[in-house]
């Protein structure tokens, strides 16, 4: 049955016989017999008073020969009773069935593997037996596809799913909004069990009358599942894997569910609850049903909705205490000493800056719960440079906004796939379908090469100017080309130290170049399709890649192998982000989810769940409370880290939103679209709105505000 969030509840059609399978390899049945009866169920039993319908009286026979075999006479007889069944009948259909038995490719042990266990009484993971005249399926297609073992008259599904659905249509408006969940997951389920049982007839039919009832966000699946026709179109199909191995989640008040599973009772519409327990998840909460508005906001995954369990894990999301760094005082400091007051002035804003980055952030992780690298002295200087700096900036806000610089890629007939720009906005790197990773310099200053190894040789190593002496003036140059790849390049990354850039390609490598000499330094060999996306962390050392076989995987710079893999997604992973205080990963994916890694463990510790779309870009929030995801459905969505709950939509796109970034302090948030905009939005307002009183840990959503 479906698992549930307060403990498993069951029909009473549910207290069927089930098998137990005991360690010495025989098999024993526990059933409520105290009282002296069997619940009937609709697979090993008819209605009273009747003979067994034609497709249960197999099933019954095994049942029953079982029984005697084993020496239940008691149970026999209850089942006996059960059915209807005189004891001559009994011995009568035994003898008919046990040919029909044999044809059908087994005895009464074939024939039990076909009664379906409820999923409460085995792990999430279990799957149907699988009948041995399949084994031409190839190994992992042949399990997952054995759930859709026909159950029921196919002839019967349209009016199994109609039924459903007028009840649903008839109910209360604040339960229709959350049962009317069930129409996409029961559809896709009962299509693909009508088409693997060959009955593509049916399969079309019910197709063409109920595609037309699933919301619009699920017309790309739909398309995909319209050309699944024949049973061979299901082997090896990825789309149907993915659907079948994860249960689609359902989030539903107690309410809504009773009023479900009351009706399932009394119309015994048993065909659909098994697909309730086989397939789906149901998460039922205490308290109001969630409104279309609040289900809307949060559907539209490949998945359905995360389990709520899912993210209430703890999330470190502060950002690391900064080293301690003296800033020397510059040319201006100094002359600000020579007039009376000033110093003091200045020197006490220098300080505030210093002591505010210093100070231990109660929601960030140990300075070494993960190993990060030493800083260099270069990294020191950058951030000297960067403190000076953020005291002469200006706040943004919307009447002081940022100054733009626009570069346009001429002539770009290499068909221009990715782009990156180092933090000082002193490079530029471009990756290529025609396999090559350009790199520019966007100051006055040439990009040079280090001299050969006989030239290093003749240079005086103790000069104050080894750094500049070591570099061949005449390889000076605006651009560098870097050859490796083999295949179009979709994701390119600079190193905080500006030292070395990652670029991920079709190819399925991850390549690091050298800044200094501009050759390869490491091919990454790990992914086994195309790498869609690569980024460094924000101290360096570490990166994360993310492709076409659905994982993300986490590496160090001097190792050639994953130190992580990341699995979980259901679809490619298009994008992926290193939190500020590098010890979280989020991935966007083509499944229409956005999660969040623990670096630490490998853990998966956020879902979200919201897009309508494919997710093409991510980007965190300068303090590492929020993440802002952009899709395929033209929306800005912003999550809270720590409650793990979407606080904000911006709408404005129309079309995919592909990059994304906010300004150093958090105020602005940059979009860049298809649409041929790019927006910048007041990112503190959107934060600033949400109230905390509006989180309800309970039912896991929140009111948005416009």
């Amino acid at each position: 049955m479906a698992a549930l969030q307060d403990g498993p509840m069951e029909l009473d059609t549910e207290k069927e016989v089930k098998p137990e399978i005991l360690s010495d390899g025989t098999s024993n049945l526990s059933g409520n017999t105290g009282n002296g009866a069997l619940s009937s169920s609709p697979l090993t039993a008819a209605p009273a008073g009747g003979a067994p319908k034609q497709e249960d009286q197999q099933t019954l026979i095994a049942v029953l020969q079982f029984l005697k075999r084993n020496k239940l006479s008691e149970s026999v007889e209850i089942l006996r009773r059960e059915a209807g069944l005189a004891e001559d009948q009994v011995d009568s259909l035994a003898a008919d069935g046990s040919g029909g038995g044999k044809e059908d490719g087994g005895d009464a042990n074939s024939l039990l593997s076909r009664v379906s266990i409820p999923a409460a009484a085995a792990p999430q993971s279990t799957l149907t037996p699988v009948p041995v005249k399949r084994s031409e399926d190839h190994p992992d297609v042949r399990v997952v596809l054995s759930a859709y073992n026909q159950q029921g008259d196919p002839s019967l599904y349209q009016v199994y799913y109609s039924d459903l659905k007028n009840f649903i249509e008839s109910v209360l408006d604040c339960h229709r909004a959350e049962l009317s969940q069930l129409f996409y997951p029961l559809f896709v389920h009962m299509y693909l069990e009508l088409v693997y049982n060959n009955n593509e007839a049916k399969a079309k039919a019910f197709f063409e009358k109920f595609s037309g009832d699933q919301e619009c966000y699920y017309l790309d699946d739909l398309r995909v599942l319209c050309g699944l026709s024949k049973k061979e179109h299901m082997k090896g199909n990825e789309a149907l894997l993915d659907f079948r191995t994860s249960r689609f989640v359902l989030r539903i008040s107690r309410d809504s569910y009773q009023l479900l599973k009351r009706h399932l009772q009394e119309r015994h519409n048993n065909q659909i609850w098994n697909i309730i327990q086989e397939h789906l998840y149901i998460d039922i909460f205490d308290g109001m049903p969630r409104s279309k508005g609040q289900i809307d906001s949060m559907s539209g995954s490949l998945g359905g909705e995360a389990k709520r369990e899912v993210n209430k894990a703890k999330v470190f999301y502060g950002l690391l205490k900064e080293p301690e760094i003296e800033v020397p005082l510059d040319d201006e400091d100094d002359e600000a000493e020579n007039e009376e007051g000033k110093p003091k002035k200045k020197k006490t804003k220098k300080d505030s800056i210093g002591s505010k980055s210093k100070k231990q952030d109660p929601n960030a992780p140990q300075q070494n719960r993960i190993p990060l690298p030493e800083l260099k002295d270069s990294d020191k200087l950058d951030k000297i440079m960067y403190m000076k700096e953020s005291t002469k900036r200006i706040r943004l806000s919307p009447e002081n906004l940022p100054s733009i610089c626009f570069y346009t890629f001429l002539n770009a007939y290499q068909g221009l796939t990715a782009v990156d720009f180092t933090d000082d906005s002193s490079l530029l790197a471009g990756g290529f379908a025609d396999s090559t990773v350009r790199v520019w310099t966007v100051t006055p200053k040439k990009l040079r090469k280090v001299k050969s190894a006989a030239d290093l040789n003749l240079i005086d190593k103790e000069s104050d100017d080894v750094l500049e002496r070591i570099m061949d003036e005449k390889t000076a140059s605006e651009s560098k080309i870097l050859h490796g790849h083999s295949g179009p390049v979709y994701g390119v990354s600079f190193s905080p130290d500006r030292n070395y850039l990652l670029s991920s390609s079709e190819d399925s490598t991850v390549r690091l170049w050298s800044l200094q000499t501009f050759t390869c330094l490491v091919g990454y060999k790990g992914h086994n399709y195309p790498v869609w996306d690569t980024q460094f962390s924000p101290f360096g050392y570490y990166f994360v890649s993310g492709g076409h076989d659905r994982v993300a995987r986490l590496w160090a710079t001097d190792h050639y192998q994953p130190l992580r893999i990341f699995a979980g997604h259901l679809a490619d992973v298009t994008c992926t982000r290193f939190h500020p205080n590098s010890n979280y990963v989020a991935t966007g994916s083509t499944d229409r989810t956005v999660r969040l890694w623990d670096v630490l463990n490998g853990n998966c510790v956020r879902i979200f769940t919201g897009h309508k779309g494919p997710i093409h870009s991510l980007a965190f929030s300068p303090n590492g409370k929020f993440l802002a995801s952009g899709s395929t459905d033209g929306r800005v969505l912003l999550w809270d880290l720590g409650h793990g709950l979407m606080i904000g939509e911006l709408k404005g796109h129309t079309d995919t939103i592909y990059a994304l970034k906010f300004s150093r302090d958090g105020e602005i948030l940059a979009s860049g679209s298809m649409d041929s905009t790019v927006r910048l939005w007041d990112s503190t307002k959107a934060f600033d709105d949400v109230e905390m009183d509006d989180f309800t840990a309970a039912t896991g959503h929140i009111h948005l505000p416009d």
